[in-house]
Order: structure tokens, then sequence, then C-alpha cells
């Protein structure tokens, strides 16, 4: 038997687009089925070192749900890089301004923190209603 090892050539040829229904799925599930596609752990040719994963598009981000009280509680933090500029935001509100925000914070946390991460974050769209200006790459409907 041979080992089969990917090479990094011709990487985007073999790149999947599928869309994602968010409405009614819970953040954290969905984030974490989303950020295996994006790693590319789905598939039987995964290689920790090369990004292998598909385009993902996220319809009805504005939809989601969480479990428990996490509406009222859960703060979204971020720091300007001035003195003092620690920004929070409830997650209420955060729905409100932003509701793509939630779902793609929630899916880039569980993306690797280096290089490679960034490259698989690239693939990502997320959108708050369910029209997307992707019908060119003819995404696949994924039920997750």
């Amino acid at each position: 038997m041979k080992t089969y090892v990917p090479s990094g050539k011709d990487l985007d040829a073999q790149r999947r687009w599928y869309v994602v229904d968010a409405a009614g799925m819970t953040v954290g599930r969905l984030a974490s089925r989303v950020a295996r596609i994006l790693m590319g752990k789905h598939k039987p040719t995964y290689t920790p070192f090369l990004d292998l994963g598909d385009h993902v598009i996220v319809i009805n981000a504005a939809k989601v749900q969480f479990t428990g009280r996490k509406w009222e509680q859960k703060v979204y933090r971020y720091h300007t890089g001035y003195p003092g500029g620690l920004k929070e935001i409830p997650a209420k509100r955060m729905l409100a301004e932003h509701p793509e925000r939630i779902v793609e914070w929630a899916i880039l946390g569980m993306l690797p923190k280096t290089k490679l991460g960034k490259r698989m974050a690239k693939k990502l769209r997320v959108y708050a209603g369910p029209e997307h200006p992707h019908e060119a790459q003819r995404p696949e409907p994924l039920t997750l």
C-alpha cells in the first residue's frame, strides 16, 4: 500500500461551495460544523498543513438562536487599540446592529490562529438575510 499525501497544487479547482441556512440553529453547533468544513476535516484527504477546505455561505444569520440566557448575559468584547479602548456589546444589541458578526466571530474563533487559519477564514461569507450574491458559483445546500 502507498501513502497518499496531497500536494498544494490545484486546490482551488477541488474546492466546492456550500450554502448553510442558519435559521433556527444554535450558534455554537452551527459554528463548529462550519469550521470543520472550512478546515477540510470532512474530507478523507485532510492534511493539517494544507488548506483543503471548501467555501461556505451562511444565510439567515439574523435568525440564529442561543441556548439559556445568553441573549441577556453574553457580551462581545473588542479593543480599539487606544488606551481605555475596550468596547463591550451585549449579544442582543449585536443581533440588532450586526447579526452576521455573531455567526462570523463564533466560526472564526474555532479556526486556527495562524496564517493558514486566516486563509481558511477568507472562504467564509455570512449574510443576515436569505439572499447572497454567489449564485454563479452554484453552491450546494448543506444540511447540518
